[in-house]
């Protein structure tokens, strides 16, 4: 076993993916608003994704807005039949790049026939709802109404799974009464570990939690210990960062995004970065250090 079939698979909906997938937000211009500024290098990106066995893409309509699900489909299509691409909604932009919620039912409805138009599909595998009560991290509230308006979708055969993004315990509880919930993405990385029970308490259900931002975001994780650890490895941080979220749990479904052919090749060999015992200790405290 070589390369990121070394990071192990996990079922999304009713597939199997790699553990190691793409996401594609910074596929978009600056800011995520507009094209980007090479459309050749985005394109070779997701090509030498799955080239390299990447079957699991993390997407939505509004990157760009639409100009990552059209590069997608530029490069892609037709589609390889493993591939899995995951997409989400709840927001448009703004023409100044904003982010604003767009919950209403026709909202909802339009969001979802954007992404099938611009990614050219019939079906979307599965759909994330991304929860708005607070736009930057979870916060509790209903999300009855739009997760009724997705399941009407699914029965009419334009969804095909369904996940929740930016959500608390209950807010998966709640879901879960509504329709089967395939996956959770919130934000999680060595240094932000919020959800760590939520963790345990999906993968006891056998549900795949996807961590947002794996490498930090838009400010990548920095850290004197992981840098040390990496230094004695002969990794780079940002690779001991993810093979610590593979080792996390084995319900962990990672999307670290890149615009860069280089970099990407540089993530998908942490597939392949064993992390000794002793190593494992000394990221676990990362967290605690960072809060300090």
């Amino acid at each position: 076993m070589s390369g990121i079939d070394q990071s192990g698979a996990y079922t999304l909906g009713d597939r199997s993916v790699k553990r190691l997938g793409y996401g594609a937000m910074q596929l978009a211009g600056p800011g995520v608003f507009g094209p980007p500024r090479d459309r050749d290098a985005a394109l070779a990106v997701l090509r030498e994704a799955v080239a390299a066995g990447v079957n699991h893409i993390d997407t939505s309509d509004f990157y760009g807005p639409h100009i990552t699900n059209q590069i997608i489909r530029e490069a892609l299509a037709p589609y390889p039949d493993d591939l899995v691409i995951v997409t989400k909604i709840s927001a448009r932009r703004g023409d100044d790049g904003s982010w604003i919620p767009a919950l209403a039912p026709e909202e909802l409805r339009q969001a979802v026939h954007d992404n099938l138009r611009n990614l050219g599909l019939d079906t979307l595998d599965v759909v994330n709802f991304r929860s708005m009560h607070d736009i930057h991290e979870p916060a509790e509230g209903s999300n009855e109404a739009p997760l009724t308006v997705l399941a009407e979708l699914q029965r009419q055969g334009l969804i095909r799974h369904i996940g929740l993004s930016n959500v608390t315990p209950t807010q998966i509880a709640e879901g879960r009464q509504i329709c089967d919930i395939v996956c959770v993405q919130n934000q999680y990385n060595l240094a932000h570990r919020d959800d760590e029970a939520l963790i345990d308490d999906l993968a006891h259900d056998g549900i795949p939690y996807v961590p947002y931002f794996p490498l930090g975001g838009f400010t990548p994780l920095q850290s004197s210990t992981l840098s040390a650890v990496a230094q004695r490895l002969g990794a780079t941080p940002m690779q001991v960062a993810l093979a610590w979220l593979l080792k996390r749990a084995p319900n962990l479904l990672l999307i670290p995004g890149t615009s860069s052919v280089a970099h990407l090749r540089e993530n998908l060999a942490a597939a392949e970065l064993a992390l000794p015992d002793d190593v494992i200790e000394e990221l676990d405290g990362v967290a605690s250090a960072a809060a300090a």
